[in-house]
């Protein structure tokens, strides 16, 4: 991890795109606690609106699709397409910049890695612990995991290549999970208990699952799925840099692109069900195609149309992210946004102070990182 202060751009350096760091600060807003918006303003207005909103503010109990299982998905998906800007094939590189990227990419999986098991509190009995009550599968691991085998393929890869493995993960899960039974598990079984990833998790995960489940939702068999969704990303960003001067022929694409993916999602879903915790071919396809469409509405807003102002809202958050997550599970914000500002929400109308406590722990993290955005410190891993 380091502290950094952005540098001019090099002549052959692609210039930063807001609508990204935007969009992957949309991204994070949500998991600040903005996600209980809805609900609080249900609770204000009885409005029908804010409750349906609410539920897709949850994640989904099995199969299906929710907005807020886009969260992690898109994250992934907005790594990809920083690769697919910025990367270029490693014979592009000299023998010392090769060595000095693949160290790179080697320390950031393993920072990530372990950022995980802290973000998971390690050691849930505390330490010295057992081995066995270690949760080594994590959220910040599998975007880890997807990022740098995504980066392997573009660097080693050609475009086809890179392609032709996307189309074979999918298809291949799909009949992995579909037809292949060891010790019980799998054939056509996606249940909880049931499905062929609880067989791989119980068997080759070391450590504990999430909840001491059969199944951890970040476990060692969906990691294969997650990295299409950074491929994906690879692709749209390699694409948007090549027709960037062709706004209208881009975003219609983009468009297409994108509704195509979600259709094809929902379809497969039919005989394979959407389900994040499986992290399933059609989930991906879905994801994918939600993540594209917000992309291009954010690039479209702000890149091309020049709305800018409200983006810095959000790019406040997106760059630095990786402070965002880790706050969320080490920092007590609740406790810290109500010591400030609890008095005035106490003497508010009852009514209104659900919302003004999330609003009161929107606020103090956001100005957090808004003292660091101005201050130009961004924390990367």
């Amino acid at each position: 991890m380091n502290i950094s202060k952005p540098q001019e751009p090099l002549v052959n350096k692609p210039a930063r795109i807001l609508s990204i760091d935007a969009l992957r600060g949309f991204d994070m807003f949500w998991i600040l606690g903005a996600e209980g918006l809805f609900a609080a303003l249900f609770t204000l207005t009885g409005w029908s609106f804010f409750q349906v909103a609410a539920k897709q503010m949850l994640h989904s109990q099995w199969h299906g699709f929710t907005a807020y299982d886009l969260i992690f998905p898109l994250f992934i998906f907005l790594s990809g397409v920083s690769i697919g800007i910025a990367a270029k094939p490693i014979s592009s590189y000299s023998k010392i910049q090769i060595r000095q990227k693949h160290l790179h990419a080697f320390k950031r999986v393993a920072l990530l890695l372990a950022l995980g098991v802290i973000y998971n509190h390690g050691w849930g009995v505390g330490i010295p612990a057992s081995f066995d009550d270690i949760r080594f599968a994590s959220v910040l691991g599998r975007i880890g995991i997807a990022w740098y085998i995504a980066m392997l393929l573009v660097w080693y890869t050609s475009n086809k290549v890179q392609w032709l493995v996307a189309t074979i993960i999918l298809l291949g899960y799909w009949m992995l999970l579909s037809y292949v039974s060891i010790g019980g598990y799998g054939a056509g079984d996606f249940s909880s208990a049931g499905a062929l990833n609880v067989w791989f998790d119980q068997t080759l995960l070391p450590g504990a699952t999430y909840r001491s489940e059969p199944l951890d939702p970040e476990g060692l068999l969906s990691n294969l799925t997650s990295i299409v969704n950074a491929l994906a990303g690879v692709f749209v960003g390699r694409y948007l840099i090549l027709y960037r001067q062709q706004e209208k022929l881009l975003i219609g694409r983009f468009l297409a692109v994108s509704v195509i993916l979600i259709l094809a999602g929902y379809l497969w879903g039919e005989i394979f069900p959407i389900n994040k915790s499986l992290w399933t071919s059609s989930f991906v396809l879905v994801t994918c195609g939600y993540s594209l469409l917000l992309l291009t509405l954010f690039y479209w807003l702000i890149d091309v149309i020049k709305l800018q102002q409200w983006a810095t809202f959000f790019a406040v958050i997106g760059t630095n992210s990786i402070i965002v997550y880790l706050g969320t599970s080490l920092i007590n914000w609740q406790y810290t946004s109500e010591s400030l500002m609890g008095a005035f929400i106490d003497v508010s109308p009852v009514a209104w102070h659900e919302l003004l406590k999330i609003l009161a722990l929107l606020s103090v993290q956001w100005l957090i990182l808004a003292w660091l955005y101005h201050r130009k410190i961004f924390i990367k891993v």
